[in-house]
Protein backbone atom coordinates (compact mmCIF):
# COMPACT_ATOMS: atom_id res chain seq x y z
CA UNK A 1 0.00 0.00 0.00
CA UNK A 2 1.59 3.23 -0.85
CA UNK A 3 0.66 6.67 0.39
CA UNK A 4 -1.62 7.29 -1.82
CA UNK A 5 -4.12 4.52 -1.06
CA UNK A 6 -3.57 5.59 2.80
CA UNK A 7 -4.51 8.72 1.91
CA UNK A 8 -7.73 7.76 -0.04
CA UNK A 9 -8.63 5.26 2.48
CA UNK A 10 -8.24 7.46 5.40
CA UNK A 11 -10.26 10.55 3.54
CA UNK A 12 -13.13 8.10 2.94
CA UNK A 13 -13.20 6.92 6.64
CA UNK A 14 -13.34 10.36 7.89
CA UNK A 15 -15.75 11.44 5.58
CA UNK A 16 -17.95 9.26 6.48
CA UNK A 17 -17.45 9.73 10.77
CA UNK A 18 -16.98 13.33 10.98
CA UNK A 19 -16.94 16.88 9.60
CA UNK A 20 -13.05 17.96 8.21
CA UNK A 21 -11.02 18.81 11.59
CA UNK A 22 -10.58 22.72 11.86
CA UNK A 23 -7.13 23.47 11.64
CA UNK A 24 -6.21 25.96 13.80
CA UNK A 25 8.43 25.48 -2.05
CA UNK A 26 8.59 28.71 -3.48
CA UNK A 27 6.66 29.71 -6.77
CA UNK A 28 8.88 28.84 -10.32
CA UNK A 29 8.38 32.62 -11.68
CA UNK A 30 10.10 34.79 -9.15
CA UNK A 31 11.16 38.10 -10.25
CA UNK A 32 14.82 37.39 -8.17
CA UNK A 33 15.33 34.07 -9.84
CA UNK A 34 14.21 34.81 -13.70
CA UNK A 35 16.48 38.09 -13.37
CA UNK A 36 19.25 35.77 -12.03
CA UNK A 37 18.76 32.50 -14.04
CA UNK A 38 18.23 34.90 -17.25
CA UNK A 39 21.86 37.00 -16.67
CA UNK A 40 23.69 33.60 -15.94
CA UNK A 41 22.57 32.03 -19.13
CA UNK A 42 23.60 34.70 -21.16
CA UNK A 43 27.38 35.57 -18.98
CA UNK A 44 27.97 32.27 -17.88
CA UNK A 45 29.40 31.56 -14.42
CA UNK A 46 33.24 31.70 -13.13
CA UNK A 47 32.94 28.93 -10.40
CA UNK A 48 35.78 26.06 -9.96
CA UNK A 49 34.81 22.69 -10.68
CA UNK A 50 35.60 19.53 -9.07
CA UNK A 51 34.12 16.54 -10.83
CA UNK A 52 32.46 13.56 -8.97
CA UNK A 53 32.87 10.35 -10.60
CA UNK A 54 29.56 8.49 -11.22
CA UNK A 55 27.84 5.70 -13.03
CA UNK A 56 26.04 6.58 -16.64
CA UNK A 57 22.78 5.04 -17.60
CA UNK A 58 21.26 6.53 -20.20
CA UNK A 59 17.49 4.92 -21.36
CA UNK A 60 16.44 4.13 -25.25
CA UNK A 61 13.37 6.14 -25.93
CA UNK A 62 10.82 6.24 -28.30
CA UNK A 63 8.36 9.34 -28.79
CA UNK A 64 5.14 8.13 -27.22
CA UNK A 65 6.63 4.36 -26.76
CA UNK A 66 7.57 2.37 -23.42
CA UNK A 67 10.42 1.29 -22.41
CA UNK A 68 11.65 -1.11 -20.18
CA UNK A 69 15.41 -2.44 -20.39
CA UNK A 70 17.93 -3.81 -18.20
CA UNK A 71 20.68 -1.41 -16.92
CA UNK A 72 24.04 -1.92 -15.90
CA UNK A 73 26.17 -0.84 -13.41
CA UNK A 74 26.46 -0.83 -9.35
CA UNK A 75 26.58 -4.31 -9.08
CA UNK A 76 23.49 -6.21 -10.55
CA UNK A 77 21.32 -5.83 -13.30
CA UNK A 78 18.19 -2.85 -12.63
CA UNK A 79 14.77 -3.62 -14.44
CA UNK A 80 14.13 0.38 -15.26
CA UNK A 81 10.63 1.45 -14.55
CA UNK A 82 8.30 2.58 -17.98
CA UNK A 83 9.66 5.42 -19.88
CA UNK A 84 6.95 7.60 -21.90
CA UNK A 85 8.22 10.81 -23.85
CA UNK A 86 6.66 12.79 -26.56
CA UNK A 87 8.72 15.17 -27.97
CA UNK A 88 6.37 16.10 -30.77
CA UNK A 89 4.24 17.89 -27.90
CA UNK A 90 4.69 21.23 -26.56
CA UNK A 91 2.25 21.61 -23.99
CA UNK A 92 1.95 18.07 -23.35
CA UNK A 93 -1.19 16.00 -24.22
CA UNK A 94 -0.17 12.90 -23.23
CA UNK A 95 1.73 11.47 -19.78
CA UNK A 96 5.57 12.28 -19.44
CA UNK A 97 7.25 10.29 -17.05
CA UNK A 98 10.82 8.53 -16.67
CA UNK A 99 12.21 5.85 -14.03
CA UNK A 100 8.83 6.26 -12.31
CA UNK A 101 9.74 10.63 -11.81
CA UNK A 102 6.10 11.75 -13.85
CA UNK A 103 5.25 15.41 -14.94
CA UNK A 104 2.18 15.14 -12.92
CA UNK A 105 0.66 18.47 -14.09
CA UNK A 106 1.75 21.98 -15.39
CA UNK A 107 0.14 25.25 -15.71
CA UNK A 108 0.21 28.15 -17.88
CA UNK A 109 0.82 31.64 -16.40
CA UNK A 110 -1.12 34.78 -17.30
CA UNK A 111 -0.87 38.37 -15.96
CA UNK A 112 -4.38 39.37 -15.28
CA UNK A 113 -4.40 43.45 -14.86
CA UNK A 114 -6.62 44.36 -11.86
CA UNK A 115 -5.97 48.10 -11.59
CA UNK A 116 -3.84 50.66 -13.51
CA UNK A 117 -0.57 49.66 -11.16
CA UNK A 118 -1.40 46.17 -10.21
CA UNK A 119 -2.08 43.13 -11.35
CA UNK A 120 -1.88 39.26 -10.38
CA UNK A 121 0.26 36.12 -12.00
CA UNK A 122 -2.39 34.04 -12.23
CA UNK A 123 -2.34 29.81 -12.85
CA UNK A 124 -4.61 27.30 -15.04
CA UNK A 125 -3.41 23.63 -14.11
CA UNK A 126 -3.50 20.81 -16.59
CA UNK A 127 -3.52 17.92 -14.58
CA UNK A 128 -2.62 13.71 -15.31
CA UNK A 129 -5.44 11.59 -15.23
CA UNK A 130 -3.84 8.20 -13.82
CA UNK A 131 -5.70 6.26 -15.34
CA UNK A 132 -6.49 7.95 -18.80
CA UNK A 133 -2.93 8.91 -19.02
CA UNK A 134 -3.69 12.52 -20.54
CA UNK A 135 -3.75 15.93 -18.75
CA UNK A 136 -7.12 17.63 -18.54
CA UNK A 137 -7.44 21.23 -18.03
CA UNK A 138 -8.50 22.29 -14.08
CA UNK A 139 -9.58 25.62 -14.23
CA UNK A 140 -10.63 25.88 -10.66
CA UNK A 141 -7.45 25.83 -9.18
CA UNK A 142 -5.16 28.55 -8.32
CA UNK A 143 -3.00 26.68 -6.60
CA UNK A 144 -1.36 22.94 -6.87
CA UNK A 145 0.89 20.49 -5.13
CA UNK A 146 1.15 17.03 -5.59
CA UNK A 147 1.88 14.38 -3.69
CA UNK A 148 4.69 11.13 -4.03
CA UNK A 149 2.96 8.66 -6.53
CA UNK A 150 0.76 11.19 -8.62
CA UNK A 151 -2.55 10.51 -7.66
CA UNK A 152 -3.42 12.74 -4.66
CA UNK A 153 -2.85 16.48 -4.84
CA UNK A 154 -3.56 19.56 -2.51
CA UNK A 155 -5.35 22.33 -4.07
CA UNK A 156 -6.76 26.16 -3.32
CA UNK A 157 -9.49 27.76 -4.95
CA UNK A 158 -8.61 31.34 -7.30
CA UNK A 159 -8.73 33.60 -4.43
CA UNK A 160 -6.19 33.95 -2.37
CA UNK A 161 -5.53 33.60 0.36
CA UNK A 162 -7.43 30.94 0.83
CA UNK A 163 -9.57 30.16 3.59
CA UNK A 164 -9.78 26.14 2.49
CA UNK A 165 -6.98 23.64 1.35
CA UNK A 166 -8.75 20.92 -0.81
CA UNK A 167 -7.38 17.06 -0.93
CA UNK A 168 -7.98 16.19 -4.70
CA UNK A 169 -8.18 12.74 -5.98
CA UNK A 170 -6.10 13.31 -9.23
CA UNK A 171 -7.88 10.04 -10.97
CA UNK A 172 -11.87 11.18 -10.30
CA UNK A 173 -10.67 14.77 -10.36
CA UNK A 174 -13.00 15.07 -6.89
CA UNK A 175 -11.89 16.81 -3.98
CA UNK A 176 -12.78 13.87 -1.35
CA UNK A 177 -11.82 16.06 1.25
CA UNK A 178 -11.52 19.79 2.50
CA UNK A 179 -9.01 21.87 5.40
CA UNK A 180 -10.87 24.44 6.86
CA UNK A 181 -7.99 27.46 7.85
CA UNK A 182 -8.01 30.28 10.33
CA UNK A 183 -4.80 32.06 8.43
CA UNK A 184 -5.59 32.35 4.67
CA UNK A 185 -3.19 30.05 2.95
CA UNK A 186 -1.56 30.88 -0.48
CA UNK A 187 1.09 27.58 -1.23
CA UNK A 188 1.49 24.03 -0.38
CA UNK A 189 4.26 21.85 -0.56
CA UNK A 190 4.13 17.71 0.19
CA UNK A 191 6.94 16.44 2.25
CA UNK A 192 9.27 14.22 0.47
CA UNK A 193 7.32 10.85 1.34
CA UNK A 194 3.73 12.63 0.88
CA UNK A 195 2.57 12.33 4.41
CA UNK A 196 2.58 15.45 5.80
CA UNK A 197 1.82 18.95 4.03
CA UNK A 198 3.01 22.44 4.36
CA UNK A 199 0.94 25.57 4.22
CA UNK A 200 2.47 28.71 3.77
CA UNK A 201 0.15 31.76 5.29
CA UNK A 202 -0.40 35.10 3.88
CA UNK A 203 -2.04 38.56 4.75
CA UNK A 204 -2.71 39.13 0.99
CA UNK A 205 -2.90 37.30 -2.30
CA UNK A 206 1.12 36.57 -2.55
CA UNK A 207 1.02 36.81 -6.64
CA UNK A 208 0.12 40.57 -6.78
CA UNK A 209 1.99 42.40 -9.02
CA UNK A 210 3.14 45.86 -9.35
CA UNK A 211 4.20 48.37 -12.25
CA UNK A 212 7.41 48.48 -12.73
CA UNK A 213 7.99 52.47 -12.93
CA UNK A 214 8.96 53.85 -16.17
CA UNK A 215 8.28 50.88 -18.00
CA UNK A 216 4.91 48.62 -18.90
CA UNK A 217 6.39 45.87 -17.20
CA UNK A 218 5.38 43.66 -13.62
CA UNK A 219 6.61 42.70 -10.88
CA UNK A 220 6.32 41.29 -7.65
CA UNK A 221 6.77 43.69 -4.91
CA UNK A 222 9.86 43.46 -2.91
CA UNK A 223 8.04 43.11 0.30
CA UNK A 224 5.83 39.74 1.56
CA UNK A 225 2.33 39.88 3.52
CA UNK A 226 3.78 36.54 4.50
CA UNK A 227 2.77 35.15 8.65
CA UNK A 228 3.46 31.64 8.93
CA UNK A 229 2.59 28.03 8.17
CA UNK A 230 0.43 25.29 9.31
CA UNK A 231 1.82 21.49 9.22
CA UNK A 232 -0.86 19.20 8.27
CA UNK A 233 -0.54 15.31 8.58
CA UNK A 234 -2.43 14.48 5.02
CA UNK A 235 -3.90 11.31 6.24
CA UNK A 236 -5.82 13.19 9.41
CA UNK A 237 -5.97 16.42 8.06
CA UNK A 238 -4.68 17.71 11.67
CA UNK A 239 -2.07 20.67 12.47
CA UNK A 240 -1.85 23.60 13.39
CA UNK A 241 -0.40 26.66 12.51
CA UNK A 242 2.96 28.56 13.29
CA UNK A 243 3.67 32.39 13.14
CA UNK A 244 7.12 33.39 11.30
CA UNK A 245 8.42 36.68 12.02
CA UNK A 246 9.26 38.55 8.85
CA UNK A 247 12.24 40.08 10.30
CA UNK A 248 14.50 42.68 8.51
CA UNK A 249 18.08 41.87 7.27
CA UNK A 250 21.06 43.88 8.38
CA UNK A 251 22.52 44.49 5.12
CA UNK A 252 19.32 46.47 4.22
CA UNK A 253 20.44 49.96 5.60
CA UNK A 254 16.84 51.25 6.16
CA UNK A 255 15.91 47.90 7.92
CA UNK A 256 13.14 46.92 5.92
CA UNK A 257 11.73 43.51 4.74
CA UNK A 258 12.95 42.36 1.51
CA UNK A 259 11.67 39.04 0.68
CA UNK A 260 9.98 38.21 -2.53
CA UNK A 261 5.93 38.85 -2.57
CA UNK A 262 5.75 34.82 -2.88
CA UNK A 263 8.20 32.94 -1.15
CA UNK A 264 6.81 29.69 0.63
CA UNK A 265 7.89 27.60 2.92
CA UNK A 266 8.68 23.37 2.25
CA UNK A 267 10.11 20.83 4.46
CA UNK A 268 13.62 19.37 4.29
CA UNK A 269 13.95 16.05 2.96
CA UNK A 270 14.11 14.40 6.48
CA UNK A 271 11.26 15.92 7.61
CA UNK A 272 12.53 17.60 10.60
CA UNK A 273 12.47 21.38 9.36
CA UNK A 274 11.13 23.70 7.48
CA UNK A 275 13.28 26.18 4.93
CA UNK A 276 12.60 29.12 2.81
CA UNK A 277 14.11 31.03 0.61
CA UNK A 278 15.61 34.53 1.54
CA UNK A 279 16.86 36.39 -1.56
CA UNK A 280 18.57 39.10 0.44
CA UNK A 281 20.14 37.06 3.27
CA UNK A 282 23.75 35.80 3.56
CA UNK A 283 23.43 32.23 2.76
CA UNK A 284 19.88 32.84 0.41
CA UNK A 285 17.92 30.60 2.65
CA UNK A 286 16.46 30.06 6.09
CA UNK A 287 15.46 27.15 8.46
CA UNK A 288 12.78 26.30 11.62
CA UNK A 289 12.03 23.83 13.04
CA UNK A 290 8.34 22.21 12.85
CA UNK A 291 6.85 24.57 15.26
CA UNK A 292 7.80 28.30 13.74
CA UNK A 293 11.71 28.20 15.81
CA UNK A 294 14.54 29.92 14.05
CA UNK A 295 17.32 26.81 13.79
CA UNK A 296 20.94 27.03 11.97
CA UNK A 297 21.26 25.65 8.83
CA UNK A 298 21.64 21.39 9.01
CA UNK A 299 24.58 20.60 7.66
CA UNK A 300 23.25 18.25 5.12
CA UNK A 301 20.90 21.26 3.65
CA UNK A 302 23.35 24.41 3.46
CA UNK A 303 23.83 23.82 -0.15
CA UNK A 304 20.12 23.51 -1.01
CA UNK A 305 19.21 26.45 -4.18
CA UNK A 306 15.59 27.79 -3.06
CA UNK A 307 15.03 28.29 -7.11
CA UNK A 308 16.14 25.04 -8.34
CA UNK A 309 13.20 22.79 -8.66
CA UNK A 310 14.71 19.21 -8.40
CA UNK A 311 16.58 19.72 -4.52
CA UNK A 312 18.14 16.58 -3.52
CA UNK A 313 18.70 13.35 -5.09
CA UNK A 314 16.24 10.44 -3.60
CA UNK A 315 19.44 9.40 -1.48
CA UNK A 316 20.42 12.84 -0.21
CA UNK A 317 23.84 12.64 -1.46
CA UNK A 318 23.56 15.47 -4.06
CA UNK A 319 21.72 18.34 -4.56
CA UNK A 320 21.23 20.34 -7.94
CA UNK A 321 22.31 23.87 -8.49
CA UNK A 322 22.38 26.40 -10.13
CA UNK A 323 23.58 27.15 -14.29
CA UNK A 324 26.72 26.91 -14.90
CA UNK A 325 27.50 26.74 -18.48
CA UNK A 326 31.18 26.11 -18.81
CA UNK A 327 31.99 22.86 -19.77
CA UNK A 328 28.89 22.83 -22.07
CA UNK A 329 27.25 25.83 -23.54
CA UNK A 330 24.32 25.27 -21.11
CA UNK A 331 25.20 23.22 -18.38
CA UNK A 332 24.43 23.44 -14.81
CA UNK A 333 26.09 22.45 -10.92
CA UNK A 334 25.21 18.96 -9.36
CA UNK A 335 26.85 19.60 -5.39
CA UNK A 336 27.97 17.35 -3.37
CA UNK A 337 25.48 18.11 0.12
CA UNK A 338 27.91 17.28 2.37
CA UNK A 339 31.85 18.50 1.13
CA UNK A 340 30.43 20.93 -1.41
CA UNK A 341 32.33 19.63 -4.36
CA UNK A 342 30.67 20.90 -7.88
CA UNK A 343 30.33 18.51 -11.06
CA UNK A 344 28.66 19.33 -14.25
CA UNK A 345 25.49 17.94 -16.15
CA UNK A 346 23.64 19.15 -19.13
CA UNK A 347 20.72 21.26 -18.99
CA UNK A 348 19.80 25.08 -18.25
CA UNK A 349 17.66 24.24 -14.79
CA UNK A 350 17.40 21.34 -13.28
CA UNK A 351 13.59 20.10 -12.63
CA UNK A 352 13.27 16.40 -10.89
CA UNK A 353 15.47 14.12 -9.85
CA UNK A 354 15.34 10.81 -12.09
CA UNK A 355 17.28 7.99 -9.18
CA UNK A 356 20.10 9.11 -8.07
CA UNK A 357 22.27 9.89 -11.18
CA UNK A 358 19.78 11.41 -13.54
CA UNK A 359 17.59 14.50 -13.68
CA UNK A 360 14.98 16.32 -15.64
CA UNK A 361 15.72 19.54 -17.01
CA UNK A 362 14.88 22.07 -19.19
CA UNK A 363 17.42 22.84 -22.16
CA UNK A 364 18.05 24.33 -25.49
CA UNK A 365 18.68 22.29 -28.87
CA UNK A 366 21.58 21.66 -30.69
CA UNK A 367 23.19 24.72 -31.57
CA UNK A 368 20.24 26.98 -30.51
CA UNK A 369 20.64 30.38 -29.94
CA UNK A 370 17.57 31.33 -28.14
CA UNK A 371 17.70 30.82 -24.44
CA UNK A 372 13.45 30.57 -23.94
CA UNK A 373 13.10 27.68 -26.50
CA UNK A 374 14.01 24.88 -24.68
CA UNK A 375 12.08 21.35 -24.30
CA UNK A 376 12.07 18.90 -21.37
CA UNK A 377 15.03 16.75 -21.19
CA UNK A 378 16.88 13.47 -19.45
CA UNK A 379 20.01 14.17 -18.65
CA UNK A 380 22.96 11.97 -16.72
CA UNK A 381 25.51 12.99 -14.43
CA UNK A 382 28.88 12.03 -16.19
CA UNK A 383 27.51 11.95 -19.57
CA UNK A 384 27.15 14.46 -22.52
CA UNK A 385 24.04 12.82 -23.52
CA UNK A 386 20.54 13.85 -23.25
CA UNK A 387 17.12 12.48 -23.93
CA UNK A 388 14.15 14.93 -25.54
CA UNK A 389 10.74 14.09 -23.07
CA UNK A 390 8.59 16.81 -24.74
CA UNK A 391 8.58 19.39 -27.41
CA UNK A 392 9.73 23.12 -27.30
CA UNK A 393 8.54 26.33 -25.82
CA UNK A 394 7.85 29.04 -27.78
CA UNK A 395 8.39 32.59 -27.32
CA UNK A 396 10.21 34.68 -24.36
CA UNK A 397 9.96 34.31 -20.75
CA UNK A 398 6.69 35.73 -19.55
CA UNK A 399 5.10 35.48 -23.11
CA UNK A 400 1.29 34.27 -22.76
CA UNK A 401 1.27 30.17 -23.70
CA UNK A 402 4.11 29.01 -22.32
CA UNK A 403 3.90 26.20 -19.60
CA UNK A 404 5.79 25.48 -16.44
CA UNK A 405 6.47 21.53 -15.06
CA UNK A 406 4.80 20.06 -12.21
CA UNK A 407 6.56 16.36 -11.33
CA UNK A 408 5.66 14.00 -9.27
CA UNK A 409 8.61 11.48 -7.44
CA UNK A 410 7.56 7.80 -7.40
Amino acid sequence: MNVDDIVRDALREQAAEQPPAAAGFADRVLTVRRHRRTRRIVLGAAAAVAVIAVGVTVPLMDSGKDDVRPSGGGGGIVVEKKTKAHPDQSPPREEISVGGTTLAGYFIPETVKKTSGTAVYQRTYHLLNPSTGKYAKAADWSWVAVARGGRTAAVLEQQLPASRIGLLDLTTGKVERWIDVDHGVGGLAFSRDGRKLVATTYSTNPDLLVKVTGSDGWEQPQTSSRTGFYLFDVATGKGAWSEVGLGTESNDPMGHTVLNGRQDFALTDDGRHVWAGNPMGSIGKEFWDLKGAKVSTPADDKYLTWYVDAGKSPDGRLVAGDFAGQKWHTSSFVVDARTGAHTEVRGQQLLAWVGNKQLIAWDIGKNGKNEFHNRLVLVTLGSDKEVPLSGFRGGNDGDAGRWEPLFAQP
